[in-house]
């Protein structure tokens, strides 16, 4: 592929380093940028990879949204970040598009920090409306005049959070805008012309003046006023799906071919100073522009890099099966043995491994959409009729339900399991996704028994031993490979909180190590013959163990890929406290600050986790007597 030059392959986009560049720019020209905008993204995108198929089909709603509207004054804000890739090319971020997703490069989602035009920071969805409506509040507050625009796409809407947000936004008197991208919705029939008619009709200073000055004669009389109101959204019910938007007392305008750049832009002009809340519903094709990403979003939803014209994607060399690989196997072989087990997922089939075990057993596959608290609290529903669910769950998505982790499931202690993937340091998606809580908000629950696998048969085995306890239990994981054990067909529970001593040394150092970090430990351990524990269990924690080795060791340390605070370590620590140990212990984890994108490598040398850092720092805090102690031994 030959190198393309900004300036000649692009010479509209070239031009544009602020939306006021755009701005600046006859109407007549946007289409030509905004076909430079997707020639652009699939080209850059295709070097470095990054989310892909959703910014495709958004290309023309941000060149209409930074056109219309006055941004940064106004305010934009995205829901999840995915689609939000034309953004960061219209606002100032063009030419470093291509570190997207990198160690120190553009961020995955919009970002505070990184843009003024990046209003509110986002990575999990469904947060945009209630930010959104704050911020409307807040600018009427202090008498600011300015438009506030949430852009939510039809998957985050299923998401309880959006509809509270809406069923606010709609009982105030506050000037929101909602723009509803709708993308996988049966009602491409509605796109076309004559609901594009429709669309500017009902957004148009004749009906809304009609509208609102029929509104002040008719509630003088409420009868009359109340069958007017339920005859107008009937008759809009009957011509567009917007009737529930409505009921909820958002004005809905819609839907209309996101794509079609002119119906956008004059369809949003007049809905620019519309007063009250808004909700516009388009709809639009992920992947546009790019046939296989049209014809599979779901591929093209994140690939790595890839060449444009064969559109292969190139995949790194796997060394062995992923976590989430190993999941999706022991799910459908426990599925296969027990006929109580019950797959969820809040709509992470494909990263959770569970695309075989939907095809095998689609009476028992629930994918509840992005709804994490309905997904827990209908896994407790299905475990009170005897049934075993499995909640297959990120760790930073299991935070969006933890209310229901407490209240439904562990206080009444019902037997969930909880497949917990992505634990610990995820990489590119950055600070909004790293797994860096689970072990601190799960291990202070009752009843629950938390696991940490530290290879991959180890992880098999403690998902079925999570189904075999008659309680709620976790099994935490992380992303990617293991160090390459082999995965055993049979299936054994293990014993309870009981860890696995790997090593005994004679340097007086106990190693401590907790799920992914063990391999490190043991290696560590192998050089300054400290004596190296796989802990296993982080609840119940193996106290028998840690006090036996309180009382041979002189210094001890634990490792997690967890926070420091209220972690694994911390477990460790209170009990070294109830036995009056007042020996040092060194606690090792992810530090108290947000760890940023980058490969997972770059995440572990940035928390400090990755093995020369690890070796650093524990030979400089150890090495005063347990080396010295060693040295004895050994002569």
């Amino acid at each position: 592929m030959r190198h393309m030059s900004i300036s000649d392959d692009f010479p509209l986009l070239s031009r544009i380093d602020s939306p006021a560049d755009l701005r600046s720019l006859p109407r007549s020209e946007l289409g030509a940028v905004a076909d430079e905008l997707r020639r652009y993204l699939i080209h850059t995108v295709s070097q470095r990879g990054g989310h892909f198929a959703a910014g495709l089909g958004t290309v023309e709603l941000t060149v209409a949204l930074h056109y219309v509207f006055q941004t940064p004054d106004d305010r934009l804000v995205w829901d999840v970040g995915h689609q939000a890739y034309p953004h960061k090319v219209l606002t100032g971020r063009r030419d470093v598009l291509r570190t997207i997703k990198q160690h120190h490069g553009l961020a995955p989602f919009p970002t505070r920090s990184e843009s003024v035009y990046d209003t509110f920071g986002v990575g999990h969805s469904s947060t945009s409306i209630s930010a959104a409506l704050g911020m409307a509040i807040g600018a009427a507050a202090l008498g600011e005049r300015r438009r506030v625009v949430a852009v939510i796409g039809d998957g985050a809407m299923t998401a309880g959070m959006a509809f509270e947000a809406l069923n606010h936004a709609g009982s105030l008197n506050v000037d929101l805008l909602v723009v509803l991208n709708d993308n996988d919705m049966s009602i491409s029939n509605n796109v076309g012309a004559m609901s594009n008619y429709f669309a500017r009709m009902l957004s148009g200073k004749i009906y809304a003046t009609l509208r609102e000055g029929g509104k002040k004669v008719l509630r003088q009389m409420p009868t009359v006023w109340e069958l007017a109101r339920r005859s107008e959204e009937h008759v809009k019910g009957m011509i567009l799906p917007g009737t529930v938007f409505e009921e909820l007392g958002l004005n809905y305008i819609g839907p209309i071919d996101g794509h079609d750049l002119n119906a956008l832009l004059a369809t949003l002009e007049n809905m620019r100073d519309m007063k009250g809340p808004q909700l516009l519903h388009i709809v639009t094709r992920k992947g546009k522009g790019y046939a296989p990403a049209e014809a599979d979003p779901i591929k093209w939803h994140g690939p790595g890099p890839f060449d444009p014209a064969s559109a292969t994607i190139f995949k790194d060399k796997a060394s062995g099966p992923t976590y989430s690989q190993i999941f999706g196997k022991w799910l459908c072989d426990a599925a296969e043995r027990d006929p109580r087990i019950v797959g969820i997922t809040p709509a992470m089939r494909e990263g959770s491994g569970m695309v075989e075990y939907e095809k095998r057993f689609p009476e028992r596959y629930f994918d509840v959409g992005i709804a994490e608290q309905h997904a827990i609290t209908f896994a407790a529903g299905l475990a009170c009729e005897g049934m075993r669910p499995v909640v297959a769950i990120y760790s930073s998505f299991l935070q969006r339900g933890y209310d229901q982790l407490v209240h439904d499931v562990a206080l009444q202690n019902l037997p969930v399991t909880f497949a917990i993937d992505r634990a610990g340091l995820v990489g590119g998606d950055g600070a909004t996704h790293q797994g860096s809580y689970d072990l601190s908000f799960l291990r202070c629950l009752p009843n629950i028994v938390v696991m940490a696998p530290s290879n991959e048969d180890e992880c098999r085995q403690m998902l079925h031993t999570a189904t075999t306890i008659d309680g709620p239990a976790a099994v935490r994981y992380p992303r990617g490979t293991g160090p390459g054990v082999a995965v055993q067909e049979e299936m054994r529970a293990l014993p309870i909180g009981r860890a696995s001593m790997l090593r005994e040394g004679r340097a007086g150092i106990a190693l401590l190590a907790f799920g992914s970090l063990v391999t490190n430990a043991l290696e560590i351990g192998k050089e300054i013959d400290a004596t190296v524990v796989n802990m296993r269990f982080v609840k119940p924690i193996d106290v028998e163990l840690i006090n036996r080795l309180a009382a041979t060791h002189d210094r001890i340390i634990t490792i997690e890929e967890n926070v420091v605070a209220g972690g694994a370590g911390s477990a460790v620590a209170e009990v070294l406290n109830a036995r009056g140990h007042h020996g040092p212990i060194l606690q090792i984890g992810i530090p108290d600050q947000p760890i940023a994108h980058g490969s997972r490598e770059d995440n572990l040398i940035d928390a400090g986790l990755d093995l020369a850092t690890l070796r650093t720092r524990i030979l400089a805090w150890a090495r005063p007597q347990g080396l010295r102690r060693a040295a004895d031994a050994a002569s």
